[in-house]
């Protein structure tokens, strides 16, 4: 039987095979660990051969709600024997019924929809010019944030690391570092139009705010009409215990773009933004083919009233304290462990080694987990694990982290 038939029928291909067939005909812009998931409930997937892995990093942060939500789940297979998609020139209720939902819970105004985070930051840096006299174009980023693949969203990203051997980068950003509101003030001029950030650095190592930081760019942004643009793809939708991330700051953003959890696993991004600011981005201006799609919307809604109906944004702030206080006691025990930084459902531990060791540990011990920046042990749990899974992951994860050599490479 060839790859194609079997993966037609119901027998997934081995691990083996499927490493094969990539190989073979896809592109290898991805280090790719040598496993074929095919099944997962919950914070627990399994393989081709039907081991299961306990996931604290699921769906790199689009699983939210855990693998396969039932809500979402029910809602996409209901959509997609209906209306599978229909292009934006027409009107679709569950669209517009999931814009409202997003509004009804974040700052008011409006939505647009997208497929991704990076699309998403697109649309909000297009926004910020459309909205700002030509002549003011220039957005402020911060280092070690990341906004994303595409050129516009790759340049925000103010890392170099991404930069190289693509360029020239797009015009008219600037890179504060983060923390820094004077190098801020500094280097607004009468060509600024907006302030772009991460209200905590996701991909940059789970990097909270330094105190009044994000008061102060909101301070900066009305003192110099600017745009503040908050890219909350990582944080947004509960992630952080509450619905979006700047609500723990009170610090409200003129546009927001999320993406990642917001459908509960399926692909979907989105914008939101006040109405006066919504009516810049003017018919033609710009689009998203698969934005809003009916599947997507449903999946969006299911995903919302999944949250609401289980109680997850308290659940998430119980579990994110039995985090805090097996990760913290691991701290007083593990040298290696240099910080823990935890906001919701948020984790980061930063080692004084290299952390992908741990990273390979804890796949040989069925526990998956994520490195980001070199040294930063990054979870992203669900919001609906259990307090048994948390003790579990965080055994495991403690047994690596207390073997892992002082001098990991």
């Amino acid at each position: 039987m060839s790859a194609t038939d079997a993966s037609a029928g119901t027998e997934p291909l081995s691990s083996t095979d499927t490493v094969q067939l990539f190989q073979k005909y896809v592109v290898p812009n991805y280090v790719r660990y040598p496993v074929n998931l095919v099944r997962g409930e919950g914070s627990k997937i399994w393989d081709a051969e039907g081991k299961e892995y306990l996931d604290l990093f699921p769906g790199w942060g689009c699983n939210l709600l855990g693998h396969c939500p039932d809500m979402v789940v029910s809602a996409v297979q209901d959509q997609v024997a209906k209306l599978i998609h229909v292009p934006n020139t027409w009107h679709m209720d569950a669209q517009g019924e999931w814009a409202k939902m997003l509004s009804d819970r974040s700052f008011g105004g409006k939505a647009f929809f997208c497929n991704s985070g990076a699309e998403a930051n697109e649309a909000a840096i297009k926004l910020a010019r459309l909205h700002t006299p030509d002549e003011k174009y220039k957005i402020i980023t911060f280092l070690g944030g990341f906004h994303g693949r595409t050129y516009g969203a790759v340049t925000a990203t103010a890392q170099p690391k991404y930069h190289q051997h693509i360029g020239p980068m797009m015009a008219g950003f600037s890179y504060a570092p983060h923390g820094d509101l004077e190098a801020v003030r500094d280097l607004v001029d009468e060509h600024t139009c907006a302030i772009m950030i991460e209200p905590i650095q996701g991909e940059g190592g789970v990097k909270l705010p330094p105190e009044g930081f994000l008061e102060g760019l909101r301070k900066i942004a009305d003192e110099n009409n600017l745009l503040l643009i908050f890219d909350e793809v990582q944080t947004g939708c509960g992630r952080t215990g509450e619905w979006f991330a700047y609500q723990h700051f009170g610090v409200q953003p003129d546009i927001m773009t999320l993406a990642k959890s917001l459908c509960g696993g399926v692909a979907g991004g989105a914008l939101l933004t006040t109405s006066e600011i919504a009516d810049s981005l003017k018919p033609g201006m710009h689009a998203a083919t698969f934005g809003g799609n009916p599947l997507a919307a449903r999946a969006g809604i299911a995903a919302i009233q999944q949250i609401e109906r289980d109680g997850l944004l308290e659940k998430a702030k119980v579990a994110s304290e039995i985090f805090r206080e097996r990760l913290t006691a691991l701290k007083e025990e593990c040298d290696l462990i240099q910080e823990v930084r935890i906001v919701g459902m948020m984790i980061g531990l930063e080692l004084s080694v290299d952390g992908a060791p741990a990273v390979k540990a804890c796949l040989e011990k069925q526990l998956l987990i994520n490195c980001t920046q070199g040294r930063v042990i990054r979870l992203l749990p669900a919001m609906n694990i259990t307090e048994e899974e948390i003790h579990h992951g965080c055994d495991i994860l403690s047994e690596v982290l207390k073997n892992l050599p002082a001098t990991a490479e």
